[in-house]
C-alpha cells in the first residue's frame, strides 16, 4: 500500500509528471529543471525528492552537480508500469512541448553558476 501511495502521489502533481516526461528525452540537473520549469531550487529540489522516492528518477553526481534521469521502475511494479504508459502520452500538453523545444538550448556551463 505504502508504495502505491508513493507513485500516485508523486504523480499527482502536474508539474511531476512534466519533469518525468522531460527526464525520459535527457539527463537534467537541478539548476537546468529550475531554468526549464521556472521554480525555485528549492521547490525542484523537492518535487526530485518526491519522484526519487516514488521510484520514478534516479540521479548520479558528477562533480558538484546531481544529475536526475527516468528511472527503470525496479522498486515498484506500478512505477514501472505507469513510467511505460507515460512513454507515450501527454505529448500534446502545450506547456510540455515548449520545454522540449527548449532542451537543445540549454547550456549547463552557462546556466549552472555555482
Amino acid at each position: 500500500m505504502k508504495s502505491f501511495v508513493r507513485v500516485m502521489k508523486a504523480l499527482s502533481e502536474p508539474n511531476r509528471v512534466r519533469m518525468v516526461k522531460i527526464l525520459g528525452r535527457q539527463e537534467l540537473c537541478v539548476c537546468e529543471l529550475q531554468h526549464l520549469f521556472g521554480l525555485a531550487q528549492s521547490t525542484v529540489s523537492k518535487h526530485m525528492k518526491i519522484l526519487e522516492e516514488a521510484g520514478l528518477v534516479s540521479f548520479r553526481k558528477e562533480g558538484l552537480w546531481i544529475i536526475y534521469r527516468l528511472g527503470t521502475g525496479e522498486e515498484s511494479e506500478l512505477a514501472r508500469v505507469l513510467l511505460e504508459h507515460l512513454h507515450g502520452s501527454l505529448e500534446d500538453d502545450p506547456q510540455l512541448a515548449a520545454m522540449v523545444a527548449r532542451l537543445p538550448q540549454l547550456d549547463r556551463g552557462r546556466i549552472c553558476t555555482l
